[in-house]
């Protein structure tokens, strides 16, 4: 499985020491030392307080749309604005994980692609459980749990809906201009 891993400003130190420890501490199931060849960084280091998590998101759904990557691990400081942004790709089935079960529940129920992770809400200890639990997950396929991400799915493909949308403000508007 090749897994890409990227962080905004906000998540970049634990991103970075999450990629250190799976590469030197195989440590329990999945077996990262099998991994560590197929680790993928896409950047995001810290230093720029205008890396903005939508870009890392951007980076990583690209990867998984491209095969460049299986799956993903995206890092903010809460993991919300990361989720937001990665689940407006196509293809990509991002959520916030802060748990192991959510974790491997996430992509054995909803086919979860992208992993999201608060780098101010975890520490390293809970977030190697937690993409270890993700990273040895597989979708079950079962019919009940196809059927739901089929149902998203169609969802998705209806992205170009013509039907007025609500913006937050409560008024109507086109599709796309909700600013």
């Amino acid at each position: 499985m090749r897994v890409a891993f990227a962080a905004d400003h906000g998540g970049a130190a634990l991103k970075d020491e999450l990629l250190g420890r799976l590469r030197t501490d195989p440590g329990r199931p999945p077996r990262t030392d099998e991994l560590s060849d197929e680790l993928i960084d896409l950047g995001g280091d810290g230093s720029d307080p205008t890396d903005d998590y939508p870009d890392f998101a951007v980076r990583i759904g690209r990867a998984i749309q491209g095969g460049a990557a299986d799956r993903g691990v995206l890092v903010c400081g809460s993991g919300v604005g990361a989720s937001v942004a990665a689940c407006k790709m196509t293809g990509i089935r991002a959520s916030v994980c802060h748990d192991t079960y959510s974790a491997h529940q996430g992509v054995e129920h909803d086919d979860m692609n992208v992993l999201c992770l608060g780098g101010r809400i975890v520490g390293i200890e809970l977030a190697l459980e937690i993409v270890r639990a993700y990273l040895g997950a597989e979708f079950t396929n079962e019919p009940r749990h196809r059927r739901r991400v089929d149902k998203v799915l169609a969802i998705e493909a209806a992205q170009g809906d013509p039907r007025p949308a609500v913006s937050r403000a409560g008024r109507q508007t086109t599709r796309g201009d909700d600013r």
